[in-house]
């Protein structure tokens, strides 16, 4: 296979990765990110673009396939990135307790040697038990929600208030293996 190049830090992106037997460098990308749509797909579409072309744009005409990916929450029709603080974190807990809610990962492949690209989301459903007040400021004490989209990893300690999921849960944790390798080896 050709040399894999995930545009992300990600340690869970890269873990899933390396769980199928794909093990990339990594180089983040630092693009500033801008978000024309209120469309969660089409958001991370255009979010995961940006940051594969960014990456890609330094190896064109090599043998390399580089990876972007970006994931967000959405409930109500408003997207949950990342939360900025504790408060902001309490406030998207409480909007995702006891309802379902969507999570988007978008995904850029780029392959360097040709140019040939291709962009597709996936999306999972998520349903979370009834959180109390005092729930949800004991998982932000663990500091897990800060780095994380919606303000929860399912892979952690959040995995407590996971009522069910319909659809991928590794695209919950942040990137849709199984999709991405579909992609990548039947095109």
């Amino acid at each position: 296979m050709k040399k894999v190049i995930l545009a992300s830090a990600s340690p869970r992106r890269r873990e899933l990765l390396h769980q199928v037997g794909i093990e990339p460098e990594i180089e983040p990308s630092h693009v500033e990110e801008v978000i024309t749509t209120t469309v969660p797909a089409d958001a991370v579409m255009e979010l995961s673009a940006q940051k594969a072309g960014d990456i890609a744009k330094h190896h064109e005409g090599e043998q390399v396939i580089v990876i972007g990916a970006d994931t967000v929450v959405s409930a109500d029709g408003k997207i949950l990135g990342k939360p900025h603080d504790e408060s902001e974190a309490f406030e998207m807990l409480s909007m995702l307790s006891g309802r379902k809610h969507q999570v988007y990962t978008g995904v850029t492949i780029i392959f360097c040697e040709t140019g040939k690209t291709y962009t597709f989301a996936e999306k999972t459903d998520v349903e979370v038990y009834p959180m109390t007040e005092e729930q949800i400021r004991a998982y932000i004490a663990t500091g897990e929600p800060m780095d994380k989209a919606g303000a929860y990893g399912i892979q952690g300690r959040f995995a407590m208030h996971v009522k069910g999921i319909c659809g991928d849960y590794n695209n919950v944790v942040g990137l849709p293996v199984g999709r991405l390798c579909q992609e990548l080896f039947h095109k």
